[in-house]
């Protein structure tokens, strides 16, 4: 239902333009440019490292309505707030005094990079950023084009990721042109996403004994491990918000990631038994799995071509998700489920949301 309806909202196209940028050299006009677009109420497809954003001026309102309307994002869904650096963290939040100290720990560690927090936010923040919550979600990108966008702006930039609403998330700009071109004004194309996926999303709270802790809403690069080596990591209780319909963080909704063909989890080491007439493409790990040596796959796209590295595969998840999905000699897809570790829960994470079924 979604996609008719944003095919037909944008049968009269406007031209997208594409500004290549090497975070390396000086780009502050280009910088300037797209800052300029945000400002007069515009929106800017802009990488991070995790995937590409659609960025809107986080304090304009409008502007933050035409994000929900281009991707046909429901309203309920909140936005992520690119700030430039740490310290603008304070503008758009109060946070409580006895989980400061836990905040700067985080902030410190794992700032810039691929780590948002769920924060009590400020009256400043628009309630159609946060869907109405009285929660921010805050990220300061390891991505220098994204942080200068946000400097010259001057704001911050609300940004989910660059796509159509439930579809596959893109970590480069010519998947951005596939899913808004004609739609939005300006692409910033920096390459490739280095990460591949979506940050981490922490809630900072208070355990049962009154201390400080964080709750993980998003699994993503920023794993638990990583996380309990400086806090501790609680789970969400029963009926809270985490397991509820309507999202407490972005990326948060049960079916999401989502491409257009089916997509079907399948144990590595269990035999599959394709259905006559089907024509199935796998997603493998490695490559070389009982799984991979079937002889009923019209494709095979592995993650980590022999290695079995989790970050290689998670930098090319999304990547692969999306040929997959474009190949015209597959009706079906079949993902290997991957270690349930580290990287391994998060990209599980993305592939079982992909697997849900899409509402209607």
């Amino acid at each position: 239902m979604i996609d008719f309806w944003w095919s037909m909202v944008y049968d009269s196209r406007m031209e997208t333009r594409v500004i290549e940028v090497d975070p390396l050299e000086d780009c502050r006009r280009i910088y300037k440019e797209a800052a300029a677009v945000l400002a007069e109420g515009g929106l800017v497809a802009i990488p991070t490292e995790t995937v590409y954003g659609l960025g809107a001026d986080a304090f304009n309102p409008d502007a933050v309505a035409k994000v929900f309307e281009v991707k046909g994002r429901p309203s309920f869904d909140p936005l992520i707030c690119h700030l430039p650096n740490g310290k603008a963290l304070k503008d758009i939040t109060e946070i409580p005094e006895a989980l400061q100290p836990l905040v700067d720990k985080l902030v410190k560690e794992f700032w810039p990079g691929p780590m948002t927090l769920v924060l009590p936010r400020k009256e400043c923040v628009p309630d159609i950023v946060t869907s109405g919550l009285p929660t921010v979600a805050c990220r300061v990108t390891s991505h220098e084009v994204m942080r200068a966008v946000a400097r010259a702006l001057g704001r911050p930039v609300a940004a989910p990721s660059a796509n159509r609403f439930g579809h596959i998330s893109p970590t480069s700009a010519p998947a951005v042109m596939k899913e808004l071109g004609g739609s939005i004004p300006l692409v910033l194309d920096a390459g490739a996403c280095s990460e591949g996926l979506e940050s981490t999303i922490l809630q900072p709270c208070l355990d049962e004994k009154g201390n400080p802790a964080v709750r993980v809403l998003r699994e993503g690069p920023v794993t638990r491990e990583k996380l309990r080596k400086i806090c501790k990591v609680v789970k969400p209780g029963k009926g809270s918000d985490i397991e509820a319909a309507t999202p407490c963080a972005p990326g948060m909704l049960k079916s999401h990631y989502a491409p257009t063909k089916p997509l079907l989890l399948h144990d590595p080491k269990e035999p599959f038994t394709p259905q006559e007439g089907v024509r199935y493409g796998l997603i493998t790990y490695q490559g070389d799995s009982p799984l991979a040596a079937q002889d009923c796959w019209e494709e095979v796209m592995p993650l980590s071509p022999g290695s079995g590295r989790l970050a290689e595969a998670a930098v090319r998840l999304f990547a692969v998700m999306r040929a997959m999905d474009e190949c015209e000699a597959v009706d079906v897809i079949v993902a290997e489920e991957l270690p349930k570790m580290g990287l391994g829960m998060a990209m599980m994470d993305r592939l079982n949301r992909a697997a849900a079924q899409r509402g209607e």
